[in-house]
């Protein structure tokens, strides 16, 4: 088996796409966060965003616009 090492200086030689789908392969691999407290912290926030939506306080915006909106940062 290879080194990490070795691994690394292989994965970073791949043309931009294939490092890209790569990272989102082995991130996609590891396992899941089973901790009940990350994950009622997560359902909490996901209410509240939907209740802002849904009562007017935020208006949601496109994910193409909110990312071209973080690329200009």
């Amino acid at each position: 088996m290879a080194s990490v090492d070795q691994l690394m200086k292989e994965a970073l030689s791949l043309p931009s796409a294939l490092r890209a789908l790569l990272a989102t392969k082995l991130f996609e691999s590891r396992p899941l966060d089973k901790d009940d407290t990350v994950q009622k912290l997560w359902a909490t926030v996901a209410k509240k965003r939907r209740d802002e939506i849904r009562s007017g306080t935020v208006q949601p915006i496109p994910g193409e616009e909110a990312l071209a909106r973080v690329r200009q940062l």
